[in-house]
């Protein structure tokens, strides 16, 4: 597809093998320039296919020049990301593909968080705890919360996956103004979110604390029964609003 993008006939990129073919867009992405979102993402994810790390970088290079960070997470990583859960789903990647291409935005969200760490935080009147419910590993949407916390000077302390509402009884009681954010995309799955809203507030035994939760669970949950200290935040950007 990507070189029938460039103008390739079927017929000359069909005597090639898969080798020759993969090595024939490595060279165009190489020596070209991302012209749109589209090219990027199947530049992303050629990278992927042939665990390229170099291309990745290049890829991502090239897009900070003409793109924020902001940008290129919601108009090009999140769409390719869906596409990949797509394609794991088809079967045509394999777990590895999407654990390594996962890994290498994370570096990215990470390095940005560390600039921003240097600085103290600017805004003091309230600490962001961020944390994954017991069994729930898929970290990259907290990671990219924590970014645009700390990016807006408030204190953050990341816990990030797999955390039993009992360790964060302490936290609660000993940090002032506490906020608390998670990001819910397979787990619970065996409660509902509003019933994992109400036993966070039993297990941590503070009703006055707040709570804000994000990811694909939250998205159908209806707000009647939820706790008022709870906030169900159904994008991203509306929490950049909130904050």
């Amino acid at each position: 597809v990507y070189l029938l993008d460039h103008d390739y006939k079927i017929s000359k990129i069909a005597k090639n093998s898969s080798a020759e073919i993969a090595s024939i867009v490595a060279s165009i992405v190489e020596n070209s320039k991302l012209g749109s979102n589209s090219n990027a993402r199947n530049s992303f994810k050629i990278a992927m296919m042939n665990f390229d790390q170099k291309l990745f970088t290049k890829t991502y290079t090239d897009l900070l020049e003409h793109h924020s960070f902001r940008e290129i997470f919601f108009q090009i990583f999140i769409p390719f990301l869906e596409e990949i859960g797509l394609l794991w789903q088809a079967g045509v990647v394999n777990p590895a593909h999407e654990h390594f291409i996962s890994s290498l935005i994370k570096q990215k969200i990470l390095l940005l968080i560390e600039h921003n760490d240097i600085n103290e935080a600017t805004t003091a009147d309230k600490t962001f705890i961020l944390f994954l419910p017991e069994n729930e590993i898929h970290d990259l949407g907290l990671m990219y919360l924590n970014y645009e916390i700390v990016s807006h000077g408030y204190k953050s302390i990341y816990l990030g996956q797999s955390i039993p509402n009992e360790s964060l009884k302490y936290l609660a009681n000993n940090q002032t103004n506490a906020n608390f954010v998670s990001y819910l995309t397979v787990k619970p799955s065996d409660i509902s979110v509003t019933q994992f809203a109400h036993d966070f507030n039993k297990d941590i035994q503070n009703n006055d604390v707040s709570l804000f939760l994000l990811g694909r669970l939250v998205q159908n949950e209806e707000t009647t029964n939820i706790p008022p200290n709870v906030q169900l935040i159904k994008t991203v950007e509306a929490f950049r609003a909130l904050l």
